[in-house]
């Protein structure tokens, strides 16, 4: 009989692994572009590539490993994700040009995707099925707070030490999170060594997933336009310093509202999560189309850390209950994939919005968009959400 604790140190330790590595790669994000202009003396746009390399990595990597978690066992993929990760911090010192860098920085991120795959297929896994959503909110606080403990760390380190101790740093916390994982007791998957392994082009994705985790990616656009150009919209505001708190109060707001909106939508389904955080994030998105103070762009940061906070959480809790155990891991895999694109296919297209509208007309179609994803999710769930309701109520018997 499963247990119906949530609190488990299996829980513990994977919400733990999950904080230190992405505690490196919200590091390497802020101070990595820095580093390459500085010993290369590349232009931007390669210092750009080399930072946005790693996400196409991670991609790479979880349409791959996506088939494979259930076949290979859930605990082993991770150590594996973990192995490499380490390893490929290590190339860090040893690059002697972009291009060595580049390749460096691509393997990482394959690392990276490889690990957090497996995290997040071991975490559905142990999480009680009706507190589902809940545990998924606490466990996504991880990578919140990652969010915030990185760069804070990254331009603090940047500052004061040299890079081959910034890249000590992350080594050291890759370590950290490998010899955590090796106290897992979590057991392999029911199905694994049952289900051959068949690379399908078809089964990259896993369809029933696909449809929630398109409206991620469309909601990650509207936070890319976030994170990508906050600094420079700041600055034709003349609100840097606001700027620079924006996401300790997004952070701070998550901290306390993902946990209760994952015991609501534990209860009440879905709906009642995910379309008044989609208004709520369209608001956050006009209120940066309107900011001209301090407090509104402040404001804008706590309604888009209630809308798109709460929505990351509530989406991937609906991606993994809509099918069956044992393809968990593709189901986590395709949420992620999904956000990975929006978060770093978005600032290029972005871009290119901004060269002909401005920045304020950026977050006015950003609110829109928002507006827009809560049709769709009516469309490709919302609508069904009912049946689903029945279905668990009937396993639960």
């Amino acid at each position: 009989m499963q247990s119906k604790k949530l609190w488990t140190p299996d829980f513990i330790i994977i919400t733990g692994v999950n904080l230190l590595i992405s505690i490196v790669f919200y590091f390497l994000i802020v101070t990595l572009g820095d580093y390459v202009t500085q010993r290369y003396g590349v232009s931007i746009s390669m210092a750009g590539l080399a930072v946005g390399i790693f996400i196409i990595g991670a991609l790479t990597s979880r349409l791959i490993i996506g088939q494979m978690v259930d076949v290979i066992g859930q605990k082993k993929t991770l150590l594996i994700g973990l192995v490499t990760f380490t390893i490929t911090t290590g190339l860090y010192f040893i690059s002697d040009s972009i291009y060595s860098l580049l390749v460096a920085r691509f393997l990482h991120g394959m690392a990276i995707g490889v690990a957090s795959t497996a995290c997040g297929t071991i975490v559905a896994h142990i999480i009680p099925s009706h507190r589902k959503a809940e545990g998924i909110g606490y466990y996504s606080l991880s990578t919140t707070l990652a969010s915030a403990i990185g760069p804070f760390l990254g331009l603090w380190m940047s500052q004061t030490f040299d890079f081959q101790w910034i890249f000590a740093f992350c080594l050291f916390i890759s370590l950290l999170a490998l010899a955590a994982s090796t106290f897992l007791k979590t057991s392999s998957s029911k199905h694994t060594g049952e289900i051959p392994f068949r690379f399908s082009l078809g089964d990259l994705v896993e369809r029933k997933a696909l449809p929630v985790s398109t409206v991620m990616f469309l909601l990650g656009l509207c936070f890319a336009s976030v994170l990508t150009f906050l600094n420079s919209y700041s600055i034709e505001l003349n609100l840097v310093t606001a700027a620079g708190f924006f996401f300790v109060v997004y952070s701070f707001v998550i901290l306390f509202s993902r946990p209760v909106a994952g015991k609501i939508l534990d209860k009440k389904g879905s709906n009642v999560i995910v379309y008044p955080c989609c208004i709520l994030l369209a608001m956050g998105m006009a209120t940066m189309a309107t900011s001209h103070s301090a407090l509104t762009l402040l404001t804008a940061a706590a309604l888009i850390g209630l809308g798109y906070g709460s929505l990351q959480s509530a989406l991937q809790a609906v991606a993994i209950k809509v099918v069956k155990p044992h393809r968990m891991g593709l189901a986590t895999a395709t949420f992620y994939i999904c956000l990975d694109a929006g978060l770093g296919f978005g600032p290029y297209l972005l871009g290119i919005i901004i060269s002909e509208t401005g920045y304020r007309n950026l977050y006015w179609l950003m609110a829109g968009l928002a507006l827009l994803c809560m049709l769709l999710f009516y469309i490709v769930h919302g609508r069904h959400v009912a049946s689903f309701r029945e279905r668990d109520r009937l396993e639960k018997q």
